[in-house]
């Protein structure tokens, strides 16, 4: 039920990509997007601590969906109960959205706790990839905050490999503890009882720098 009548209530369709603002109930003041929200911890407390940003939340596996919306509804309310009005979700592959939004739209971007892909072949799929920066550069507002947080050693190294070799983005040093404001997640819970580090990264848009797409393409 949850996918048959609470999801539809809160997605976000492709027509509407090109004008998001206006595809909430009431019209926020700022647009953040988040990547892969696992399973909703972070989105739910964005959007309830937010209430004048509209959040658009992607995620493209069911259980995660699921698991936010069972969040957001109880049994027997999933057609009914209220929802957040300040909440969209895209079940969908994330860079078909990015690719359908106007330029410096996003006032936020979220990119927390991604799958690693430590293999070479797979280095496309990650979001901070030099041919990714320029699209997700596009539809950032002139600085405008890219957040991103990892637990894995590999994608931390890589993610400070590519930030110090591109100029579109402000890169500091990350933090090593979780800065105010960032809500928790149970993923990154479990890393920390597992012994693992994160890092949180605070990208900012720099607003001298034009940019063209050149994102790969979809696998």
């Amino acid at each position: 039920m949850l996918l048959e009548a609470t999801l539809p209530r809160l997605r976000l369709r492709a027509e509407q990509a090109a004008d998001p603002l206006a595809a909430f109930a009431v019209r926020p003041a700022a647009l953040w997007l988040e990547i892969g929200f696992g399973g909703g911890e972070h989105a739910l407390a964005q959007s309830a601590a937010h209430p004048d940003a509209g959040l658009i939340a992607c995620e493209v596996f069911e259980n995660g969906i699921c698991s936010l919306l069972s969040r957001l509804v109880p049994d027997g309310g999933e057609a009914t109960a209220p929802v957040p009005a300040n909440l969209l979700l895209w079940p969908d592959d994330a860079r078909l959205l990015l690719r359908a939004l106007p330029d410096g739209c996003l006032d936020r971007l979220f990119l927390l706790f991604p799958d690693p892909w430590p293999k070479t072949r797979h280095a496309k799929r990650r979001f901070v990839h030099p041919g990714m920066l320029p699209l997700l550069a596009r539809v950032l507002k002139p600085n405008a905050e890219w957040r991103v947080a990892s637990d894995d050693p590999t994608y931390q190294a890589w993610v400070s490999d590519v930030m110090a070799d591109q100029v579109l983005f402000d890169a500091p040093p990350p933090a090593d503890a979780r800065p105010d404001g960032w809500p928790a997640t149970r993923y990154e819970a479990k890393a920390l009882r597992s012994g693992r580090r994160p890092l949180y990264w605070t990208f900012v848009r720099r607003p001298q720098q034009a940019s063209t797409e050149t994102c790969p393409a979809s696998p």
